[in-house]
């Protein structure tokens, strides 16, 4: 924060604290203190508050679709004007996925949390050579549309309050080595069986 945000904050700030109790079954009950700006107790009551809480790993699924489903961990751009504006096509083509994800649900009046972002994507991505083509009518343009939408929502996502979803890798890694060098420059080095194999015939 620069000087001048500084001195525009308030001399104190007023915080709301609630206690809630964590009751799952097969686990213990654990007890979180959330504390907050939203003073109105009848407003904001405590269950929404920790509902909300609840809710956060949400954000880390929303995370995951940007970076790891629509490869967004890896960028192709080298000067950082480029990256902004590859970034800034990534949160658009974001943004336009989770519109029709919406309208999809709201047409098969289910919620959107139900949807998955993976089968859209996916079917997003086999359906576009139906939807782009320019002799279709407006009547039969919104029959595509429509049936998409049931395609995007016949296998809603599976609710299971409790589940672990620690960051592990499943797979494991290749044994080859890292590319640290331009591939003009990176000299392969032998395998580890034939060095294993020359050092037997030596002896």
């Amino acid at each position: 924060m620069s000087l001048e945000q500084v001195r525009e904050l308030p001399p104190y700030l007023l915080l709301r604290q609630t206690k809630i109790t964590v009751a799952e079954s097969g686990f213990r009950s654990q007890t979180i203190y959330l504390v907050t700006t939203l003073l109105d107790p009848s407003k904001y009551p405590a269950a929404d508050l920790a509902d909300l809480y609840f809710r956060r790993w949400d954000v880390e699924l929303f995370f995951r679709d940007i970076k790891t489903v629509m490869g967004m961990d890896i960028l192709r751009c080298k000067t950082p004007a480029m990256i902004r504006k590859e970034l800034l096509m990534y949160f658009i083509a974001y943004n336009c996925i989770r519109r029709i994800m919406y309208e999809a649900a709201e047409e098969a009046d289910m919620p959107v949390r139900l949807v998955s972002f993976k089968t859209s994507l996916q079917t997003l991505r086999s359906w576009e050579p139906n939807l782009n083509q320019a002799r279709l009518s407006r009547k039969e343009r919104f029959r595509l549309i429509s049936t998409l939408y049931e395609s995007i929502t016949q296998r809603p996502l599976l609710q299971r309050p409790g589940r672990s979803e620690p960051r592990a890798v499943k797979r494991r890694p290749k044994g080859y080595h890292l590319l640290t060098k331009p591939r003009h420059e990176m000299l392969v080095p032998s395998h580890r069986s034939r060095n294993w194999l020359n050092k037997g015939k030596e002896a």
